[in-house]
Parts: structure tokens; sequence; C-alpha cells
């Protein structure tokens, strides 16, 4: 008998990034039990997963077919590479959203690349439909960071049913429980996202019952957040050197106020548009706070320019654009700019709402010795106001001195 040769017995390797969903189980035990493939199965963490979930998710890879497990945390780097900068653009797409998910899966698929190309994979695949951006955003960051890498997405290209997969999984003995609920969620560090149920018909909004986090709070109370150069450092005095835990912080006192909790509509990576349900106390807590501070800090043209690029900085996160070399041109704008943000931000919470009291800071420029805004001014004359309301209608005065009939 011909012996084989140890090129033609070996399995190839391939990543599946595995959230423990219907899609991703199914595709560990297809890619094992039909296709022959050597499954490492890897959990990217941005924040979302409690210990338990990823307990869970190791145990049931393994139930699945996987050769290995690993759960890999990006958390951190999410924080620092991506989430910061939102912080200082005050970035909310269309004014609403802030950038989670999207944000959150160039993250998780940049990790899975480079733990496909560490361990030498010969393909990744992921559990993305064809209807969704979330198809782009791991197909693109993987063609980029681990090029001749096959990738396979077995729910996309096999145009797969719930219904099938359950059945499969069942077949070959995988019991979970797998039933369609009305909503989906995705919970991450950066808020959760409720997508189904009433947000597909655009006529209706969620009812209190479609939230994960319950309005456990009634009154109010004050919330003091305090920024150094734009980033987060103390959550009602307490100073947190660890950013993703003073994140989670106020996530904790404002989801108990129901804050955060709004919904976007939006165009799509893929042409259509979109509808979504989230709640995410944190990021509206600290990005108002921020914007409120920045008023008090930066100067007209700074507010202004820095809104611009921050617009951009948004929209190319959403678009998986977080690559694009100007990117890192935006961020180093963005840091630039907070130099001087630094003070104490009060808020008023409310059930589902909050409001801005007032700042401390040593950069406040509202207090300046030049005067006070409709009181009295000490650093120019009454002379002088005359003299610069003339000069600043002199545009004005020659335009309709030719065009009288406008008027």
């Amino acid at each position: 008998m011909e012996r084989k040769s140890k090129t033609e017995t070996k399995k190839k390797k391939v990543v599946v990034a595995f959230s423990g969903g219907l899609d991703t189980s199914f595709t560990v035990m297809y890619l094992v039990k039909e296709m022959g493939y050597e499954v490492y199965a890897a959990c990217a963490n941005t924040g979302g997963f409690s210990e338990e979930q990823l307990k869970t998710n190791e145990e049931n890879a393994y139930k699945l077919g996987a050769t290995e497990y690993v759960t890999i945390d990006v958390t951190k780097e999410y924080y620092e590479k991506s989430l910061k900068f939102m912080v200082y653009g005050n970035v909310l797409r269309n004014g609403t959203y802030p950038v989670s998910v999207s944000s959150e899966r160039i993250f998780q698929g940049m990790a899975i690349a480079r733990y496909a190309k560490e361990i030498g994979a010969d393909a990744i695949a992921h559990g993305s439909t064809g209807a969704g951006n979330d198809q782009v955003r791991f197909d693109m960051t993987f063609l980029v960071m681990a090029p001749g890498v096959e990738i396979i997405t077995l729910t996309r290209d096999m145009t797969l049913t719930r219904q099938y997969e359950i059945d499969y999984l069942n077949k070959h003995g995988f019991k979970a429980d797998f039933a369609k609920l009305k909503y989906s969620y995705n919970v991450g560090i950066w808020g959760t996202s409720i997508c189904g149920g009433e947000i597909l018909d655009s006529a209706q909004g969620l009812p209190e019952s479609a939230y994960l986090k319950k309005v456990t709070k009634e009154g109010s109370e004050q919330l003091r957040l305090e920024f150094k150069k734009g980033e987060i450092h103390a959550v009602n005095g307490k100073v947190y050197k660890d950013k993703i835990k003073a994140i989670q912080a106020v996530e904790a006192i404002g989801a108990a106020y129901g804050i955060g909790r709004d919904m976007h509509v939006g165009d799509t990576i893929v042409g259509i548009k979109g509808r979504v349900g989230f709640e995410a106390a944190a990021p509206m807590l600290i990005i108002g706070a921020h914007r409120f501070l920045e008023k008090y800090t930066l100067s007209k043209w700074q507010q202004y320019w820095k809104d611009q690029v921050a617009n951009w900085y948004g929209m190319f996160l959403h678009e998986s654009q977080y690559l694009e070399p100007v990117m890192r041109d935006i961020e180093a704008m963005l840091a630039e700019s907070q130099r001087n943000v630094n003070g104490t931000v009060i808020l008023e919470l409310h059930p589902l709402s909050f409001s801005t009291v007032g700042v401390e800071s040593k950069d406040d420029l509202v207090k300046t010795k030049f005067g006070e805004y409709g009181e009295t001014q000490k650093g120019w004359t009454a002379e002088d106001a005359k003299g610069f309301i003339k000069v600043t209608s002199t545009p004005l005065r020659v335009y309709y001195s030719n065009h009288k009939d406008e008027l």
C-alpha cells in the first residue's frame, strides 16, 4: 500500500470568529464534520461578554468539535485606539448613535486576523449573512490584515435558514437552546443594540420589556464627571486609572435611570436603510458631559473644525474604514485639540433623561477679565464696539447699496 505524505494527511487550519451564537456554532461543527478542517474557535471580546458567557463559549466550542478555543480580550485596545477618540470627537452617528457595534466589529476582526496569522491558519470563518454591514467589516479587515488567507462564510454562501442550522446541530448531538427570540441584542462596553420586534415597523417604538436594563431609580441625583485632557478621569470624585472601569461605573449609575435609550435610523454600507434601537447610558453621559466641557474650554474655531473631522471619523468607523491612513491623522488632530479640556462637569440625572448643570475648570474661558456676556465689557470701550460693528457691517452695506430693491 502506498503511504500518504504528511502534506496529504495534514488538515487545514481555520479560525472561526466565535460568538457562541447559532451561526458560529453551526460553522464550527460543519467545518469539522463536513469539510475536515482543524477548527480554532476564537472569541474576540470587546467588553460585551461576562465571565460566565466566556466559560460557556469555551465549553460549547469543544463540544462542537473545535481543536482549540481562545478568548482574545481586546477591550483595552478598543478603548485606546477607538473609544478614546470617539469621546474626543463627541462622535454620534447622525447625531444619535454612539457607533458601538460598528467600531467593535473592526477590533474583533483585527484580533481574529492577528490570531490567524499567529497560528498559521489557512482560512478564517465568520457567521455574517449577506444582508448586513458586518460581512463588510470582517471581510475587509481580513483581506487587509491576513492577505492570502481564505475567508469562509457558510451562512452567507449557503443562504442558510435558522431552522436548518438548528436541525443540523441537533442531529449531531448539540442540544443548545437557539429558540428564535423576538429581539436580538449585541452587548458591548459602548452600548447595547436591539434589533427585531417593533423595530421592523417604522411607525413603532420599543416597549419597556425590550430593554435589558430596567429603570430602577426615581427622582434625581447629580453626577460629577472629571476629564483630564479630554479623557475621563474621575466619577463622583473617584479616580480611575482603568478607563474601562470608569465607563462601567458611569454605565451602572446612568442605566438605573434608563438614560441613553434611543432609536437610530441610518444608511448601511450595503445600500439599504437600517433601523436599530439601543441603550447606552455611559456613552451618552460621557459624550454629553465632554461636549459641554468643550464649550467652556475650546475656542470657537477649535470646536468648529474638530466637529468636521469628528463627523468623518465616525462615518469612516461605520463604513469599515478604520484602517484608512487618514484615520491616524484625524486621531492626531482630535488628541491635540484636548490639551485644555480639563475639569469637572456636573450633570443632573432623571428617569430617561439628564441635563447639564455646570463645570468647574481652571481652563474655563467663560471666566475672563475682558467682560461678562450681557453684563459689562472690560476689554474694550463703547467707541471700540461701535467701530467693530461698523466694520463688520461693511460687506452688507456695500451689497445693499447696489441692490436696494432686495431690502
